[in-house]
């Protein structure tokens, strides 16, 4: 599960990106699931953001509008951070307010960007993925990229684990 503030720009695109490299990598949703909430019930019910979602279609992923499919934001619940083997908080901040939410699981929660090679050595916020919302087309762009820098790196992980899980 990816996690960012309301559910609507970052872990949407995040949720996105690992299901396109997932089923890349011959992991079928039977697989591995994959979702995304937020932290916040601000933008409980709302679709992805517009901008997020036409940086993602303008790079070639599917990303339904309607019906089935269709993005809704939700908040997250201790439930689900139990229910998960793997927590991808955006930022520092979304992962103290994971392990605030399921202290005795916070095993399960990690950055996203602690999965980019090219982010190893940063700390803290410096692991951070960029928060696009008062940014322009730009800032969806930068997102994306950081994104999709860590989500290779995301895939292996979840290999690795389902290899030692046979």
């Amino acid at each position: 599960m990816t996690v960012c503030t309301g559910n609507i720009c970052r872990s949407p695109m995040a949720e996105v990106v690992l299901r396109h490299r997932l089923d890349e990598a011959g992991f079928g949703e039977d697989a591995v699931v994959v979702d995304s909430t937020g932290v916040s019930d601000e933008e409980e019910g709302n679709p992805i953001d517009r901008r997020a979602r036409r940086v993602l279609v303008d790079a070639g992923y599917d990303v339904p509008e309607h019906g089935e499919g269709a993005h809704r934001a939700r908040q997250v619940r201790p439930g689900q951070v139990a229910e998960r083997d793997l927590v991808l908080a955006m930022t520092s901040a979304h992962r103290r307010a994971l392990q605030r939410l399921a202290p005795g699981l916070s095993h399960r929660v990690a950055l996203w960007r602690s999965f980019d090679p090219a982010a190893s050595g940063l700390v803290g916020a410096g692991l951070d993925v960029a928060d696009p919302w008062y940014g322009d087309m730009s800032a969806f762009e930068e997102c994306l990229a950081q994104v999709e820098a860590a989500a290779d790196g995301v895939v292996e992980h979840v290999r690795a684990a389902l290899a030692q899980s046979v």
